[in-house]
Parts: C-alpha cells; structure tokens; sequence
C-alpha cells in the first residue's frame, strides 16, 4: 500500500470547539441532537475528500458552550450509510465501559461502513459517583487500564478467524467452531474468556486512535495506536513532538512508519482571512477564551492550503486534524481515497493470532 502524503482529519464537536459558537446564527444548535445535523455534518466532509472524521465523547458535561452530548458511537452509525469514503472514527471512553462492549460496538461500526471504522481511546476522570463501580483513579491507573482494555479489545476482534462464517447450508452449520477462539485474558482489571460473539471486523482490526497528551497515554498510544494524535503551539513544537512520538514507538518494539502521527488544529475558515478574523472576533467578544495551547488557523481555504503544505514540509505531522471553531464547509482538494481505512494509512491487515500459520 502508497501512504497518502498528508492525511486530512477533521473532529467535530457539537456547534464547534469555541464555546460561543451555537450563538452563531448559521450554528443549527437547535438540531445538534437530531441525527440530521451529524448526517448533514459528516456527509460534508466525506464529499469534500476528508479522510477521517473524529466524534468526541465523554462521561462529563462540555464545561461551557452548547451543553449536552449524543453517544459517538451511535452518531457513526447513523451516518454510516449516507457516506463512501471517510473513516469514522468515535470516541469511546474505557474507564466505565466494558472492552467486550467497546469491541463489539466498534467492529459493527466496521461492518456498517464496510472498513471504515476507528475507535478513539479516551479515559473517564471524575465520573465515578456516575457508575458507583469503582473509586477514583489516578492517571496511572487510567491509562493503564486503558492499555489492557485495547489489549482485550484487540483479542476480541481476533477470537473469529476470517473465514470462520461457512454458511454449509447442506449440514446446517453456520461457522465452523474450530476458528472461533477462548481469548482466556486474565489481568489486573479485566478478566475475560471470550470469544466475541461478533465476526472478525473487515478490517481485521478497526483503526485505533489514542491522543498523546502526557506521559501516560504517550506511552500507551505507542504500545497500542495505528494514529496518534498530538498538539502543539507551533510546527517546530509539532516536529519536535512527532519526533519524540516516533522515538517511543519505536522504543516500543514497533515500526514508526506503520504509524500516524496527526496534528490538532484550531481552523476557522471563511471566504477571506478579512472574514474569518472578524467571525473569531465576534465569538470571543460573546465569549472571551484563554490563549490557545493548540496551534491555530484564522484564514481562507487558500491559507489553508499553504499551512498543510507547511505541515508536510516541515515534518510537523503525517497529517492534520482540524477541529472548527464553528462547524462550517471546508474546501480541500484531495485525491479519490481508498475504501478501507487501514489502507488509506498504509497498514498491512493485521495476521489473526489464533489463526493456524502454514
């Protein structure tokens, strides 16, 4: 497989990632919790050649702006159907959630969009009065947990060989026992025997996405992700940080190619860089924001253009994802895209561990 130059991503989060951005008139906040907004949002960007869409999800309450959230996953699903070419990528909490759910619930989402699936790794801090489950957990003990969850995840979505469906109508036998598989996981917060009662997704393996952000998720997202996500005030922090992403991938015992390392940034595009610095303004006098920590874009589609050729040029990410300050169209020109998302990274299908090697 060709890796594409640059990969372009987008996340959207609800009217946008500025808080005053459902005061927008042209923001839909009164449809943000139909599926017509997410159908009409996402099926935007998988005509405008994006190749993955990143939906945020959390336990908690948005801390300020448009307040209130629908499950991502779900959310995906509904679109599925309405788009051809884009990765779908939720996000999908593990601090409260059981990995035989999340693997189940990711790999039907691989089967809706027919390869296109990808789950976005997230902890849950603070939500525990929620569950009334489990106390507290520091970040260590997150992030830790969470490296199992992928781990069990992963077994699960291998526990069905690929040809474990035989559908021998003849002996009335639907699969063949023999390729579905006890995963038998036994660790410090899971204990799962398995199998999925899932087939394997088409992918073999949905993508997986875990944002770098601190030393733990770091070091889980390079034991653990296909696409890591980073941020950075600037493309010379950015490069750095890519680098030292690199570096842990491959002190991890994996190939850094095989993986993508995606840089976050704030975009509002309007017509004319004009336009667009006098939208922001409009928002930030409804409400006022502190300096950003992410690197940020105020421009047109042409300015655009010129960053994400920065981006390339500099070595700053494999490529972008670029989070709206209000949800508006975005104007990329992009080639025709493969129709598997793990292909469109580069990445080999994954071998089944429990499948017999010749």
């Amino acid at each position: 497989m060709t890796r594409r130059s640059l990969l372009l991503g987008v996340e959207l989060s609800g009217t946008g990632t500025h808080p005053a951005s459902w005061r927008r008139p042209d923001s839909r906040a009164e449809e943000l919790f139909t599926g017509g907004y997410w159908l009409d949002a996402i099926a935007a960007a998988d005509r405008h050649g994006l190749d993955l869409v990143f939906l945020p999800d959390s336990f908690a309450l948005q801390p300020a702006g448009a307040l209130g959230r629908l499950e991502a996953v779900g959310v995906a699903a509904r679109t599925a159907p309405a788009t051809h070419r884009i990765g779908l990528v939720p996000q999908a909490p593990v601090t409260h959630t059981e990995p035989f759910h999340v693997s189940k619930a990711i790999a039907s989402l691989d089967f809706a969009t027919l390869g296109r699936a990808g789950w976005e790794v997230t902890v849950s801090r603070g939500q525990s009065a929620l569950f009334g489950r489990k106390a507290e957990q520091d970040e260590a003990s997150l992030w830790a947990e969470a490296d199992e969850a992928v781990e069990v995840v992963t077994r699960l979505w291998d526990s069905w060989e690929d040809d474990a469906e035989i559908r021998d109508a003849a002996t009335g036998r639907f699969v063949d026992r023999a390729k579905l598989h006890y995963i038998d996981h036994v660790g410090e917060h899971f204990s799962v025997k398995g199998p999925s009662i899932t087939p394997r997704p088409p992918q073999g393996r949905p993508i997986v996405v875990i944002r770098a952000a601190d030393p733990h998720s770091t070091a889980v997202a390079a034991r653990r992700a296909d696409v890591i996500r980073v941020a950075a005030a600037d493309l010379a922090a950015a490069a750095q940080a890519r680098a030292e992403v690199r570096a842990a991938v491959a002190a991890a015992g994996r190939d850094p190619d095989l993986v993508s390392v995606l840089l976050d940034v704030d975009v509002h595009i309007a017509s004319t860089e004009e336009n667009a610095a006098v939208d922001v303004a409009q928002l930030e006098v409804w409400t006022p924001t502190p300096d950003p920590v992410t690197l940020r874009h105020i421009g047109s589609p042409e300015t655009l253009r010129a960053l994400l050729a920065r981006v390339h040029g500099t070595g700053a990410g494999d490529g972008v994802v670029l989070r709206p300050l209000a949800v508006a169209p975005f104007a990329a020109v992009l080639p025709k895209l493969a129709p598997r998302l793990r292909d469109r990274l580069g990445l080999p299908r994954p071998a089944n561990r429990y499948a017999p090697t010749a």
